[in-house]
């Protein structure tokens, strides 16, 4: 892998987190994100794709972090640069991707739609986006994707249940954990 992909993609992602969030974290994140996917992908055709749909991504994790929203013109940018571009490339795979948001979508509206404070909309609606991204890779990175963020937050969850702490839990930060991990396995 050219050092230079991976240092301009880290440019990037730093400064744009420089302009939405001014917070050292967000630049670091938004740095490291974007150099772990010019790291992994090369110059793949999709790699300025993935780079762009970093800005409205740091952006809902931000939010769902500090106020657990994930709004709905975020969810719409994040699939408008990930999803529209795939399919365009890859149209051969428009079905599977398809399959896989229709099928995340439903579990998840179900699992939400249960009683208790459980997933949120923006949750399902931002898993949903993520399938359909992670379904033009394959079912592999879809299951990666889609496990990896309940790993996250399970331990976090009990720990929180054991300290006897009811607050709420923002899943959207560990959904675009897992969408990049299995972006960047598949």
């Amino acid at each position: 892998m050219p050092v230079p992909i991976v240092i301009l993609a880290a440019v990037f992602g730093g400064s744009m987190a420089v302009l939405l969030a001014r917070t050292p974290y967000a630049v670091l994140a938004g740095a490291a994100v974007c150099a772990l996917l010019a790291r992994a992908l090369g110059p793949a055709p999709m790699l300025p794709f993935y780079l762009l749909a970093t800005i409205p991504g740091l952006l809902l994790a931000l939010i769902d972090l500090r106020c657990l929203r994930l709004p709905d013109r975020l969810v719409a940018a994040f699939a408008i640069v990930t999803v529209l571009p795939l399919a365009i490339m890859r149209p051969e795979r428009i079905g599977l991707a398809l399959v896989a948001g229709g099928v995340v979508l439903t579990t998840y509206l179900g699992i939400a739609l249960l009683p208790g404070r459980g997933l949120g909309l923006g949750d399902v609606k931002l898993a949903a986006v993520i399938a359909t991204m992670l379904g033009f890779a394959g079912w592999p990175a879809v299951l990666v994707g889609l496990v990896v963020p309940h790993l996250i937050n399970g331990p976090i969850a009990l720990v929180m249940l054991l300290a006897r702490r009811g607050r709420p839990l923002p899943f959207g930060p560990a959904l675009l954990i897992g969408a990049l991990i299995g972006i960047t396995t598949a």
